[in-house]
């Protein structure tokens, strides 16, 4: 929204009216909705090291470690919706495939 211009305290002109201060508002809570906060992250991170992958992640592990990245990124597409997030994805695991790699497993 655009800024107004401060009164002039005049009661004629563009800019008439009683002269009064802006109140800074905090941001709103819905501004911050789909960030993810630290401690998210970590249970994610627990859940995943605990529980393993999801069965669609296993097989794009799988299309990646047989070089078909096309394929895992459209199954990745399929899964998430948009793309950006499927992207998002497929190099989170391949960032997996080679710290496993790195482990020796």
């Amino acid at each position: 929204m655009a800024k107004e211009a401060p009164k002039s305290g005049l009661a004629v002109g563009l800019k008439k009216g009683h002269q009064t201060t802006a109140r800074v508002s905090k941001p709103r809570v819905s501004r911050t909705k789909g960030h993810l906060s630290k401690r998210t992250a970590f249970v994610r991170s627990i859940v995943a090291e605990t529980a393993g992958n999801a069965p669609y992640e296993r097989r794009i592990m799988e299309l990646l470690r047989n070089s078909k990245d096309k394929r895992a990124r459209k199954l990745a597409k399929k899964r998430l919706g948009t793309f950006g997030r499927a992207k998002a994805k497929v190099d989170e695991l391949q960032r997996v495939i080679a710290e496993s790699r790195r482990a020796g497993h």
